[in-house]
């Protein structure tokens, strides 16, 4: 099964607080209302990791197998491009990462609605199971999405509507209408994070005919798009906050912007894919922080 170090850095730890950064917007959105459990929190961050590290060794096997991780890619080498964990190895470490994750989810569902909602429990087992699905499916296969330009929408629902509101339903066992602007807004974000991967491998990507949103539509065009994700993200963040937040000490996690528009101008000004690569970790963990201080400035101040 290879060495501890290879599978470690085949789950991609730096992609983890990216994935985390919905759950900690549905729990500060939870908060808001008077809603908090600590073991539906823990479960679920667990949940998350799960679901994230299971599709970091499917996109590693998928684009391994396709050929599009080789020597043209920007960026760490992966697992099954280097050879340090063989094929069959990682297909079994999938399976074990499914396995994981159902566990995980259906703990989750337990605690958070027992055994008496057995609508609830159907309707999340249901979305848990897709989104085990959209996780290997992204490059695994002789169909994956992620190679028609559908990962961002895919990306947008998965870490921004489900991951936010499915969290806060979690919780409260409710929605409302107003909740839809922080989710869009986280999944803006993780978008713009996909989008900046796939304008550093542009080159790659479209040799190996990854038709991605930016190789559809070209590197310029592709920044053009990167500049509509963070702004829209971040007026979402302001008009809720407009519409629910009164202080203006509650208004403080829009200092997390702070870096993301510095990030923003270096993008628009690059012309070189490779240049990018430094912004992916900027641009993650600053949606990170916007998360974390969403949560403190909710939790906290009002």
């Amino acid at each position: 099964m290879g060495n501890i170090k290879a599978w470690i850095q085949a789950a991609r730890l730096r992609t983890l607080p990216l994935s985390l950064s919905g759950i900690i917007v549905g729990t500060a959105l939870a908060s808001f209302h008077g809603y908090f459990n600590s073991t539906i929190f823990i479960l679920a961050l667990l949940t998350t990791i799960a679901f994230q590290i299971t599709s970091n060794f499917a996109n590693d096997y998928g684009d391994g197998v396709k050929g599009t991780d080789n020597e043209d890619r920007i960026g760490p080498a992966r697992a099954l491009q280097s050879g340090t964990i063989s094929r069959k190895d990682l297909k079994t470490g999938i399976i074990i990462a499914v396995a994981l994750s159902l566990i995980l989810a259906l703990a989750l569902i337990y605690v958070a609605f027992g055994i008496e909602n057995l609508k609830y429990i159907l309707l999340f087992s249901i979305l848990g199971i897709f989104s085990i699905w959209a996780a290997i499916k992204y490059t695994m296969g002789s169909n994956p999405y992620g190679y028609k330009g559908l990962g961002d929408v895919f990306v947008f629902f998965f870490f921004g509507l489900l991951g936010v509101l499915g969290s806060l339903f979690l919780y409260t066992k409710f929605l409302n209408w107003e909740s839809i602007l922080p989710a869009g807004a986280i999944g803006l974000m993780c978008v713009g994070v996909l989008n900046l991967n796939n304008l550093r491998d542009i080159v790659s990507d479209k040799k190996h005919g990854k038709n991605t949103l930016v190789v559809k539509m070209g590197f310029e065009n592709g920044k053009r798009y990167h500049f509509f994700l963070i702004i829209v993200s971040f007026l979402s963040f302001l008009v809720f906050s407009w519409l629910k937040i009164d202080g203006p000490f509650n208004w403080f996690y829009l200092l997390a912007f702070v870096p993301v528009f510095i990030h923003l101008i270096k993008v628009m000004r690059t012309k070189e894919p490779i240049m990018l690569d430094s912004e992916l970790k900027k641009l993650a963990l600053s949606t990170f922080l916007l998360s974390l201080l969403f949560l403190i400035s909710v939790k906290f101040f009002l």
